[in-house]
């Protein structure tokens, strides 16, 4: 195809299905994108579905870099979306050899781990302005609007700003909901963007892996209350489909409540059944959730939600052993719950899965305030709350509640201190903590649900058995300890051996 004579405004590398997506939104919203893939065919596809959306010619394809490069005028911008790790750094080095100078910005919008954004930024300063966006939202999200999660250099973001927060998703501020409309061509641009400078490079990237982290838990506390009302009351997915429409209309309103009601409610034609009933119960994971369990257990701040849902998938992996031990290990004997009772535990799991998201959200939260202490980064919580109510995979209209809780208090410690949630969480306790003890005594497994819980009972307390362990590794390790009637610098050491215990200073 003939090129127009007029540069473009953005060169993209990558054209896989997020790529793809990304640059036709960015041709839906006025700008003209040099694209480039490896495989010819993906650029020919993108031209292709340009062409029969637009009636004209948006995006040009690019033979090669070289080619991509000299469709751009000075200072030129590139956006990436290639496969973490090696291949970023491949394609910048491709950029580097092709001509790209100390004033061009290139993006990476990939799943990178945020400590490889950090290592990338030093590395390519002073060839060129090495930034990073990430993105959320799917294949769906980059095409009519992500959320998106952007850091590094203060320059580059003021170069990139226009673009971002014309292509993000967008929130009506009068209600805090997403404002959706998936029409090629015909893009939304009223509303809030979901799009904020997170802060210096990985900064984005990192908020991203918790949001995923986030995400994991979501995720599980919806499959824990399915299994509940499944084993429990023995309801049909379609049954179970109808409960979540319904919770769905109040403060469980969220994307991955529909989409759980809408993957419930599908039926299946070979099998003549629902479909969740004959997919395989593997889950699979790319990481992003363990990197966060990691990183909470690197800097001591507790996410156990989050970690019990990565565990509950690498358990669901175990297939094989389970269907043996199924053969030998045996729960407790029940009936369905019907009537009444099964209306209660209903209600009951409705206020545990809200008490328990909250946890989560709290968990995540404050592990990013956590990480940002020891970065050195500052960090708004109430606009990434903002950021995430609508485009990304954990929209939901909570997220509202959470924002407008980081702006009563900017320094807040944990979001379940906040007055909002401290009297949500008082409110609706006693049905979570039925609805967990009920499933407990039904044998079903709910990890999430109670990993939240003692979250909650732990963060509660202003005492705590880490006196008897301490205790436990000063007898052991000689390790020492404080003393609640001494300041807490000073160590003590006992020798338990000695018939008399002795209580000394240690050294």
């Amino acid at each position: 195809m003939e090129l127009s004579a007029a540069p473009c405004d953005v060169g993209f590398i990558g054209l896989g299905v997020m790529g793809k997506n990304l640059t036709l939104n960015l041709a839906d919203n006025g700008y003209r994108v040099a694209a480039f893939d490896l495989d010819p065919a993906k650029i020919a596809g993108v031209e292709a579905q340009d062409r029969a959306e637009s009636g004209t010619v948006r995006v040009e394809g690019c033979p090669d870099i070289p080619a991509m490069l000299s469709r751009l005028s000075a200072p030129r911008l590139v956006v990436l979306s290639v496969p973490a790790g090696a291949p970023v750094d491949a394609v910048c080095e491709a950029l580097l050899e092709a001509g790209i100078g100390p004033e061009d910005v290139v993006v990476d919008t990939g799943n990178s781990l945020w400590t490889d954004t950090v290592k990338r930024e030093a590395h390519y300063r002073g060839r060129f302005h090495f930034f990073s966006t990430a993105v959320s939202g799917g294949e769906v999200g980059a095409r009519f609007g992500p959320s998106l999660m952007p850091s590094g250099d203060p320059l580059a973001w003021a170069r990139l700003a226009p673009l971002w927060q014309a292509i993000a998703a967008k929130v009506d501020p009068a209600t805090g909901k997403p404002i959706e409309r998936f029409e090629p061509g015909n893009p939304v641009t009223e509303g809030e963007p979901c799009a904020a400078y997170i802060g210096p490079a990985g900064a984005g990237h990192y908020v991203k892996m918790v949001h995923n982290g986030i995400e994991y838990a979501d995720m599980q506390l919806i499959c824990e209350a399915y299994h509940l009302l499944r084993s429990a009351l023995g309801l049909s997915p379609a049954e179970i489909a109808a409960i979540f429409r319904r919770w769905n209309e109040g403060v469980l309103d969220s994307y991955l409540m529909d989409i759980s009601a809408e993957v419930l409610e599908t039926w299946d034609e070979q099998s003549d059944g629902p479909l969740v009933d004959v997919i395989l119960d593997k889950a699979g994971q790319k990481g992003t959730g363990l990197w966060t369990a990691v990183s909470s257990l690197e800097l001591g701040c507790p996410a156990p939600t989050i970690a019990q849902a990565v565990y509950a998938r690498a358990l669901s992996g175990q297939k094989s052993e389970r269907v043996a031990a199924a053969e030998v290990l045996h729960g407790p004997e029940s009936e369905p719950l019907t009537g009444e009772a099964a209306d209660a535990l209903i209600e009951q799991l409705h206020d545990a899965l809200y008490c328990a998201k909250i946890c989560a959200y709290a968990q995540g939260f404050q592990l990013m305030a956590t990480a940002a202490q020891a970065q050195g980064w500052t960090l708004d919580f109430a606009a990434i709350a903002r950021i995430w109510r609508a485009g990304c995979i954990i929209r939901a209209v909570f997220l509202h509640s959470i924002a407008e809780a980081y702006e009563r208090d900017g320094n807040l410690a944990n979001l379940l201190v906040d007055p909002f949630f401290t009297e949500q969480l008082h409110r609706y306790q006693g049905n979570w903590r039925r609805a967990v003890a009920q499933a407990t005594l039904l044998g079903v497994p709910c990890g999430a649900l109670s990993a939240s819980l003692a979250y909650f009972d732990s963060y509660r307390l202003a005492t705590l058995p880490a006196n008897l362990l301490q205790g436990q590794r000063d007898f052991f390790g000689a390790h020492g300890f404080a003393r609640i009637d001494a300041p807490e610098s000073e160590r003590f050491h006992v020798d338990w051996s000695a018939p008399a215990r002795p209580v000394s200073r240690s050294q």
